[in-house]
């Protein structure tokens, strides 16, 4: 069976472009391609000339949301964390949980251009409503594996030092104009998609830059090759699949009605004492996440 396995590429079951607003792309929601992928449920491309984008302060729960960076770099000023700076290969996580307040938190680097992906990932019913937190991870921190750097998970023996939920990956993966690459997936990881920050890559049919890819379920690998005469460079996710159905609020995702009303009650008595905090802004110019 699993020299069966080695032989079998996944079929892509959906591909999009997404909808672009301004430097944002939205390439999956948690109403649309978030619910045949999940626990990933929401996919932003970004890219800015300017440096950083002007995000407002908004709040989430029930989630967890990983922010990397395919060009450029941001600088970090954390209490917990201190400060750094976050170009390819390094990371934000922060879990909202019960409920938190950010936007704000990252500064401008030294790069006048950013690219990068905002993914969101569904909490399992013992984190939704938990407590919030945040990591900031230089790339210096983080391991790879061959072309992937691992932003969460586990792969080819490398644990990455974020602290996601089980059963969940997310790799960054430069290949080589006509470097192939093949993922195996964990046992239980039938979910699977990628998305290109640049280039073009064979995966059964030919994806370009902006686009993104659902594979069909199963443990197959995924066999990857870069072509069209540039490297490749995008995010994959595999995990097991979420078992929950998703209850939607504006910026928040949980299992249940009930996971979903008290993450939206703690979001506003958040948002109550973020606005009598006032000013809170550090010199280089970021907000810390409010929680």
């Amino acid at each position: 069976m699993k020299a069966a396995n080695t032989l079998t590429q996944r079929k892509i079951v959906h591909r999009t472009r997404g909808n672009r607003q301004g430097p944002i792309t939205r390439l999956m929601s948690p109403s649309d391609l978030g619910q045949v992928a999940k626990p990933f449920v929401f996919l932003d491309l970004f890219e800015s000339d300017g440096g950083l984008m002007d995000m407002p302060v908004h709040p989430h729960s029930g989630i967890g949301t990983i922010t990397l960076f395919t060009r450029g770099d941001v600088h970090f000023d954390d209490p917990d964390s201190g400060t750094g700076t976050i170009g390819y290969g390094g990371v934000e996580w922060s879990r909202a949980g019960g409920g938190m307040w950010h936007g704000k938190e990252l500064a401008a680097g030294s790069s006048p251009r950013i690219q990068g992906f905002q993914l969101w990932i569904a909490l399992p019913p013992e984190l939704e409503n938990g407590a919030s937190e945040s990591q900031y991870l230089e790339a210096s921190q983080m391991q790879h594996a061959g072309p992937a750097h691992v932003i969460a998970g586990a792969y080819d023996g490398v644990q990455s030092p974020v602290r996601t939920p089980d059963g969940v990956n997310y790799l960054l993966v430069t290949l080589r104009s006509g470097e192939t690459w093949t993922y195996q997936p964990p046992t239980g990881h039938s979910v699977a998609w990628l998305a290109l920050a640049q280039g073009q890559v064979e995966a059964g049919e030919q994806l370009s830059v902006g686009e993104m890819a659902v594979f069909d379920r199963g443990e197959a690998p995924l066999r990857l090759t870069a072509n069209g005469g540039e490297d490749a460079v995008f995010v994959l996710g595999s995990a097991v699949p979420h078992p929950h159905d998703l209850h939607l609020g504006y910026y928040s995702v949980h299992s249940s009605s009930e996971a979903l009303e008290r993450g939206e009650r703690r979001i506003a008595e958040l948002g109550e004492k973020l606005a009598a905090a006032g000013h809170r802004r550090t010199a280089s110019g970021a907000t810390p996440v409010f929680r």
